[in-house]
């Protein structure tokens, strides 16, 4: 039979293992081990209320924006306007042709006088759409004379454009050798293959 004295100290000890028991359930450290949240703030479990942590701040986007994401649609691009082919148009006895000297696409004088007159009836014909073709005589090869051609067509156009002509209403193209209006080979002839030569075409 066990003592009063021997009864205390075995309660004791029983109480002290209760105690220990007890203290070994509780976390080692207080501190968060899972990441913060990147998203609303949650509620602790008993609806404590919000939990403090913050969501993590997100970097605007590159280019200085306000970090929402882009809404703005890229900037349409305009359809290219469609040109009439070249067999729509017709030679018109009111415009008359340019001709250059030889290996050259400037406007002459004598010429600018024709080109004024040629401005003058396309201004008071607005309806109508120009095509310029640029000539060359036979001299030459294809391709130089092909872009000696874009030049003399481009030089006309330019002109036109000077005096008041729109250039959305002109369109040139370049036939260098291939089209000539005399085939005598001889200056004469060539002189006369060397030009500018306007059609139109009514809207």
């Amino acid at each position: 039979m066990l003592s009063r004295g021997t009864n205390v100290t075995i309660t004791s000890l029983l109480l002290l293992g209760v105690l220990l028991a007890g203290c070994a359930k509780q976390p080692a450290t207080t501190a968060a081990t899972a990441p913060a949240p990147t998203g609303a703030a949650t509620t602790t479990p008993g609806g404590a209320g919000p939990a403090t942590a913050q969501p993590t701040a997100t970097a605007p986007p590159s280019g200085g924006g306000t970090g929402a994401p882009a809404t703005t649609p890229a900037p349409a691009t305009a359809a290219p306007v469609a040109r009439p082919a070249p067999q729509e148009f017709r030679a018109d006895a009111a415009l008359k042709d340019v001709y250059f000297d030889f290996d050259k696409y400037d406007i002459r004088p004598v010429d600018a006088k024709s080109l004024d007159s040629n401005a003058t009836w396309l201004k008071s014909n607005a309806s109508h759409l120009i095509l310029i073709e640029g000539h060359c005589d036979e001299r030459g090869t294809n391709e130089y004379n092909l872009a000696l051609g874009e030049r003399r067509a481009k030089s006309s156009m330019n002109y036109l454009v000077s005096q008041g002509v729109q250039a959305s209403r002109i369109t040139i193209i370049s036939f260098g050798e291939e089209r000539p209006g005399c085939t005598e080979k001889a200056e004469e002839c060539w002189a006369k293959n060397r030009r500018a030569h306007f059609l139109v075409k009514p809207r």
